[in-house]
């Protein structure tokens, strides 16, 4: 039976290591990761009784909200670690179960599939002309999920009464916020390792839906993009893809995220393309506008801090967002990015060095000549001019800033691609 798969020796010690390897916060009994092995030694064996027995009653998952980049906020459900353990093991022995019947056309939360093979091919997509696209944005797909729908379809491969019960019951688990136990009766909350994989069983409905009307498209988790030929065909899969996702699933299209229009007007997993026929993936320029304001923060964070100390928080950003990005055809956005990335960082040395006699002897340290480092310290400008000024320039070149280390988004994008 499936149940005893779930709690094998070998199946529980694999999930074990990937829960204690992801780290993650406590849940509401507020035992931690570093706690948690003691803690199995002494409830675990009453907790797999539980669990063979159809008895297991998960904890409340701790509420938490983090920020969305584009307004508004994404909650979070951390549940215990002893939760996450179950979940995790529940995953490993459904994922086998489910992952043939998915779609080709999925991307996320899948073994050796991810955003980069979603954004080839929606750029294949564009360039065998299919240069309208269908962008769907589900309004809080974690949010509104419908048990009933949602359980209807994991009873399709699965059988064992007691593992159908228990992810209802997971599904079930209150949220604890400030003490106060609410309790749900729609959504998977994100933050448990169950919930990747409910989310693509419940969407692969939509995905059989697409191919049975032989569209083209790409979907990673709730995020999809449909690709036609016209703006006529964009509308009327645009109607008919609404009207299942309401009836037959239960869910909603955030109208005010979602449209019909030209791929390079649009953005999708971050990227998205360029005009030319041979169609070219640039990244978006809101994710642009995202990195630096990422780097802003960071910056007014360091002002009192050295310039080695702040490249070393700077350095794993840049490498993490360029790594992501590193499929992007244009160079342009990189070149200039490392170009206002220096700017402020000489920003944040001329507000370091404060007093007209310290500007000074830093720049003629720096190789400025004398009357040129004086009247240059004491040009009565502000800091972001005086940062784009030739003076500085000449002073802290871009070598300067390799020396001491500044990862260089263009220079690792190159590195990248040519590893590949």
């Amino acid at each position: 039976m499936l149940m005893e798969e779930v709690v094998e020796r070998s199946n529980l010690k694999l999930a074990y290591q990937r829960v204690v390897e992801n780290k993650g916060a406590p849940g509401v009994d507020d035992v931690s990761v570093l706690e948690f092995k003691g803690w199995l030694k002494m409830h675990w064996p009453s907790v797999k009784n539980a669990l063979v027995e159809g008895r297991y009653i998960p904890r409340a998952v701790r509420r938490v909200d983090i920020p969305k980049p584009d307004g508004g906020v994404r909650t979070l459900g951390v549940p215990t670690v002893v939760d996450r353990l179950i979940q995790q093991a529940l995953h490993q022995v459904l994922q086998p179960l489910f992952e043939p019947t998915f779609s080709d056309s999925s991307f996320g939360f899948r073994p050796r599939r991810g955003a980069h093979q979603a954004v080839r091919k929606a750029q294949g997509y564009i360039r065998e002309g299919k240069r309208w696209v269908v962008d769907i944005d589900l309004e809080k797909f974690f949010d509104r999920v419908n048990h009933d729908v949602l359980m209807a379809r994991v009873a399709r491969q699965v059988s064992d009464a007691r593992v159908l019960k228990l992810i209802r019951r997971f599904l079930g688990a209150g949220m604890m916020s400030e003490g106060l136990v609410e309790q749900r009766m729609e959504g998977t909350p994100q933050g448990g390792p169950l919930s990747p994989l409910l989310s693509n069983i419940l969407l692969n409905d939509l995905d059989q839906e697409l191919e049975r009307r032989k569209l083209a498209f790409c979907r990673y988790a709730d995020d999809c993009n449909i690709y036609v030929r016209s703006r006529v065909a964009g509308h009327r899969v645009m109607s008919g893809v609404r009207t299942f996702l309401e009836e037959a699933l239960k869910l909603r299209i955030n109208l005010e995220k979602s449209a019909v229009g030209r791929p390079w007007e649009r953005k999708f997993l971050g990227y998205s393309v360029t005009m030319h026929r041979e169609t070219r993936l640039r990244i978006a320029p809101a994710s642009v506008q995202r990195l630096m304001q990422k780097v802003r923060s960071l910056m007014r964070a360091g002002r009192g801090r050295s310039l080695a100390q702040t490249l070393e928080d700077l350095n794993p950003l840049l490498r993490g967002w360029i790594n992501y990005f590193r499929l992007t055809e244009t160079k342009g956005v990189l070149e200039d990015l490392d170009g206002w990335m220096r700017r402020k960082l000489r920003c944040l040395l001329w507000r370091h060095w404060k007093r007209r006699a310290t500007r000074t002897r830093e720049l003629r340290a720096l190789g400025l000549d004398a009357d040129r480092a004086r009247r240059s310290s004491s040009n009565g400008q502000g800091p972001w001019w005086n940062a784009g000024a030739s003076h500085m320039n000449h002073a802290l070149p871009a070598k300067y800033f390799t020396a001491k280390g500044l990862v260089s988004l263009l220079g690792t994008q190159q590195r990248l691609q040519s590893l590949c």
